[in-house]
């Protein structure tokens, strides 16, 4: 019997790419033959992203696209944006199959019963799957430990459809991170929804926190890896974790602690659970204890009744801010969120215009971290594809650095003086 070809594709965050990369594997070990999106399969698998417009407008031309490959394709659409797609019907009349987060999965299950009847299955999620990814070209491997939200974020549509928060057991961390490393991977980011409400449900508080989550790693493994963290939320971020990583020997100093806006009057609408005096607190509380630490954010431009003066706000917050790099959205409306049914609403013009400026004081912030570090000494390690020349790796600190390619420098951790700024903020480096 000839093998189903597939072609799978996913969108959005870490998290995202992680559950791909699981489902990806489930097939492979099935006998299904994966090839790239633009190739011929029998079968199309988008893992689709609902957080912005743009995650949207980028599935609906993904799916024009393969029915031009192939018009007879059977195509699937998984995850976030699923609540959304099944009253497209105009737009997704050549979908066979959509999964939401609770039954993506189970998609080898789904593809026995294959017809061609399209098929909506439940969208809320409550139950907890693991995954991780594994890609033969990468050092560094996404491991999901949290899943959902309990947070009401006013712009957010996450919880509606990822369901509660709920957590990974640590036992099942551990032994995937030894695993992962004895396949050579020599980074594991750490991803989740919300990752620092780990090991609490609902209200209920338990002893098996975040951090008492990186406590356990960092007694249980002694490999040569390192351990990043994803995404983690202002007020959930305290004195132990910051001095914890400050300490460690596997954990690296690199916090991405969203923003969203530098205006009080902005974040409350938001539902957001800190204000900006918190923000700024954190942000000197790390660079206090560990000076040399990436601090990155993510920014929100447009939200219903940003005005002028509050943009402003946020601007020079930011720019006052020591912080490595700032990734900025402009608002989206999304259904299901309490922010779809505000007035006010910032014209989308003028939300590109703020989005250009954020992104020009990115930029800024990005060269200063940069120079910053010029001359000092740090650990990169190096990836494994040669790039016009170069091999690139990034510091424990987040700095993109590159050195002429050499091959037996492939996934190798290696102490380097950073020498050299490029045009794009890359650091060229020399081996010590």
């Amino acid at each position: 019997m000839e093998k189903l070809r597939f072609s799978f594709i996913t969108y959005g965050c870490k998290l995202n790419y992680s559950e791909y990369s699981t489902i990806k594997r489930n097939l492979l070990n099935l006998g299904y033959q994966y090839v790239a999106w633009d190739m011929f399969a029998n079968i199309y698998i988008i893992n689709s992203c609902s957080i912005t417009e743009k995650a949207e407008k980028d599935l609906f031309i993904f799916i024009r696209k393969i029915i031009k490959i192939n018009k007879n394709a059977y195509i699937i659409v998984l995850g976030c944006v699923t609540h959304k797609l099944y009253n497209t019907e105009n737009l997704l009349k050549k979908v066979n199959l959509i999964l939401g987060t609770k039954d993506k999965f189970d998609l080898p299950y789904y593809l026995k019963l294959k017809n061609k009847n399209k098929n909506y299955i439940s969208i809320y999620n409550n139950s907890y799957k693991s995954s991780v990814s594994l890609n033969e070209t990468r050092t560094r491997s996404f491991l999901k430990i949290q899943d959902g939200c309990d947070y009401k974020c006013s712009y957010c549509p996450i919880p509606s459809f990822r369901g509660r928060s709920r957590s990974e057991n640590i036992s099942n961390i551990i032994n995937t991170i030894k695993k992962l490393a004895l396949l050579n991977i020599k980074e594991i980011v750490l991803t989740g929804i919300n990752i620092g409400n780990f090991g609490n449900f609902g209200f209920n508080k338990t002893k098996y926190d975040l951090f008492y989550l990186f406590n356990q790693i960092e007694h249980n493994l002694t490999a040569n890896i390192r351990i990043r963290i994803s995404s983690i939320e202002p007020n959930l971020l305290n004195n132990r974790i910051i001095s914890f990583i400050s300490k460690s020997k596997l954990f690296v100093p690199h916090f991405h602690l969203p923003l969203q806006s530098g205006s009080n009057y902005i974040l409350n609408k938001m539902k957001r659970r800190y204000n900006v005096k918190r923000y700024i607190k954190n942000v000197k509380k790390i660079l206090n204890i560990i000076p040399d630490a990436c601090i990155g954010t993510d920014i929100i431009v447009g939200f219903p009744g940003e005005k002028e003066s509050n943009f402003l706000e946020t601007y020079k917050l930011l720019k006052s801010l020591e912080l490595a790099y700032i990734q900025v959205f402009p608002y989206s409306e999304r259904e299901n969120t309490y922010a779809y049914f505000m007035k006010e609403t910032i014209p989308k013009i003028m939300r590109s215009k703020r989005s250009k400026i954020i992104r020009l004081l990115s930029k800024t912030k990005k060269k200063n971290y940069c120079l910053k570090h010029l001359f000092k000494h740090y650990r990169v390690l190096f990836e494994k594809t040669n790039k016009n020349g170069y091999l690139f790796g990034f510091t424990d600190t987040y700095i993109r650095s590159k050195i002429k390619w050499k091959p037996n420098l492939r996934n190798k951790f290696k102490a380097v003086k950073l020498i050299k700024i490029d045009n794009y903020n890359n650091m060229e480096c020399q081996i010590l």
